[in-house]
């Protein structure tokens, strides 16, 4: 996937907590454009990471649901460790410079 991991974990956390938002609310959530999002949705989707499932909202029309999968939330979880990993490093880093 091209986008950068701290973009993709917003677009997965947006999901798991909000899983009838629309592409819309999930680009404004990520800081990103909407057709970014409907890419990395799609790439998601296409990793088996998230799944569209249809829903009845309240105006009678049809629309999707996002729900992450397990392989969904395995990634989250080890894209967040390594960016945590990262800025560790880049912290550490700084810390010895300025020592």
């Amino acid at each position: 996937m091209a986008s950068d991991p701290e973009t993709v974990v917003k677009v997965l956390d947006h999901v798991s907590r909000s899983p009838e938002s629309s592409q819309r609310e999930i680009a404004a959530h990520a800081g990103i454009s909407l057709g970014k999002a409907n890419y990395i949705l799609k790439a998601l989707i296409g990793k088996g990471m998230i799944k569209t499932e249809n829903f009845l909202n309240n105006k009678n029309k049809w629309g999707y649901r996002y729900v992450l999968t397990s392989k969904g939330v395995k990634e989250k979880v080890n894209i967040t460790k390594n960016f945590v990993r990262k800025k560790m490093a880049e912290y550490e880093k700084l810390l010895a410079e300025h020592e």
